[in-house]
């Protein structure tokens, strides 16, 4: 009888050490097809829902007379709702990707093939990362004219924004692995996604907080994310910016380290 049996992690290359560019070139569009084709629902979406958070919290806190330091509260407040909206696109894209490709089945596609683990990790993070850097420019190109803030170091802005995609994108695998269904989805993104961006300064002042929630704080990866593409965009930190990087470096890599892990052993991915 014909062996049917489907495999449970993705295939490693014929050859030792050989890179399948091709395949994961063609995974890495495809991810990025994906959330092209439904670019209201990716990108416009979180536009209009940053905006609306920008307006809420401009009119109803910030005044025309509101100081964060020497910043109007306005222009303090733009990039930490940017990239709030940037890593949790990075996270959905990742996580939804790899959720619904087991609810329907069709991830057998992608584990067929000859690609590695590490081809597929890479494909789908980066991706993710795209979607997260589209968002940015997209959000931050509707607030300027609002917020009006100078960019004082693009190579800061560009990295906090890279890396902190990067990391919510390999959440975002992880959590699509780990989640059987979208209730499981659901609660990583409403109990630890939601709340660590809400809770790292993206609307006021760590500075200001008592001292134990200010050691929190500097505990959450989200945190050095929003300050450190704070500091590119107007020069204000709370904390010293190469601390940050990092950590998200750090982050960064402990969790490509259990990313690949995972994806060797074909946790979770048999449909």
């Amino acid at each position: 009888m014909q062996n049917t049996s489907l495999r449970h992690a993705p295939a490693e290359p014929r050859r030792y050490g050989a890179v399948n560019w091709i395949g994961l070139w063609t995974l890495y569009v495809k991810e990025v097809q994906r959330f092209v084709k439904v670019i209201t629902q990716t990108v416009l979406a979180p536009v209009v829902t940053t905006l609306l958070f920008f307006a809420v919290f401009a009119l109803a806190l910030g005044g025309a007379v509101r100081h964060v330091g020497d910043l109007p509260f306005i222009t303090f407040l733009a990039p930490g709702l940017i990239m709030m909206a940037t890593t949790q696109n990075a996270f959905a894209n990742t996580s939804s990707s790899i959720m619904i490709s087991k609810i329907q089945g069709n991830i057998v596609d992608m584990l067929m093939p000859p690609i590695s683990a590490g081809e597929f990790l890479v494909a789908y993070a980066f991706a993710g990362v795209t979607r997260g850097l589209v968002v940015a420019v997209a959000v931050g190109a509707a607030m300027w004219p609002f917020a009006q803030f100078d960019i004082e170091s693009w190579a800061a802005t560009l990295y906090f924004v890279l890396a902190g995609s990067l990391v919510l994108s390999l959440v975002g695998i992880l959590a699509g692995l780990w989640s059987e269904k979208f209730d499981h989805l659901a609660a990583v993104t409403n109990f630890v996604v939601t709340p660590l961006a809400f809770l790292s300064g993206t609307f006021y002042s760590v500075e200001r907080l008592p001292p134990f929630w200010y050691g929190v704080a500097h505990a959450d990866p989200f945190f050095y994310m929003i300050d450190g593409v704070r500091f590119g965009m107007t020069g204000h930190a709370d904390s010293d910016p190469a601390l940050g990087a990092l950590v998200l470096a750090a982050t960064a890599a402990a969790l490509w380290a259990l990313c690949y892990t995972l994806l060797r052993r074909g946790y979770r991915l048999q449909p």
